[in-house]
């Protein structure tokens, strides 16, 4: 089957979103189709920050110590590789993304949040990871999430149930041919004959 879309989870997250009823209007869900910018929140600023103090160290004195030092306990040791390419293709879909980074057998992506809700990440599409990354003997993909008071872990196997997300994916697609002359990000289609690898890192 040729490829036809590239999605990337970040934009599934977000469609995920305006399904289940978050605040998200149809337009505002076609401007993050369409990559339209956005300010960096101050959130999002610290969130990569504190990705970069843990992974290289960078200005790491602006975090608690204790926090620093639980999350990189629960790194896989060694730390096979670090914003690891992965790629996926499901049906007419080239799903694609970067992860935090692998050990041997597990993938690890570093999240940080103002509140933690248990099984935050059940439905999340960078689970999806997984089945990308299996080539590698990846068999387990973990969140570890601070809420800089408590460190926060969920693992999800390649046992894990993806139901829900493939059928947001196919959801997307039907959304995408029902908006296509909104839609100005023409890297989400596809052209015949183009190749579909899509080894840029989306935001």
């Amino acid at each position: 089957m040729s490829i036809n879309y590239r999605f990337y989870p970040s934009l599934l997250n977000t469609f995920s979103r305006y399904l289940q009823g978050g605040n998200l209007s149809a337009q505002m869900l076609i401007d993050s189709i369409n990559r339209v910018p956005t300010p960096t929140t101050t959130a999002q600023e610290r969130g990569i920050s504190f990705e970069e103090a843990i992974v290289k160290g960078t200005d790491e004195e602006r975090f608690d110590p204790e926090i620093i030092k639980k999350v990189r306990k629960l790194l896989p040791r060694p730390i096979v590789d670090t914003q690891v390419y992965c790629q996926w293709e499901i049906e007419d879909v080239l799903f694609y993304g970067y992860v935090d980074l692998i050990g041997k057998f597990k993938a690890v992506d570093l999240k940080t949040t103002g509140s933690y809700q248990k099984d935050r990440y059940l439905f999340n599409h960078q689970n999806l990871y997984l089945h990308a990354l299996k080539r590698k003997g990846i068999k387990l993909m973990e969140y570890v999430i601070t809420d800089f008071t408590d460190v926060y872990v969920e693992s999800y196997a390649l046992t894990h149930p993806i139901d829900r997300q493939l059928e947001e994916i196919r959801q997307l697609k039907a959304f995408l041919e029902e908006h296509r002359p909104l839609i100005t990000d023409k890297k989400i289609f596809v052209s015949p004959g183009e190749e579909p690898d899509a080894r840029r890192k989306p935001r």
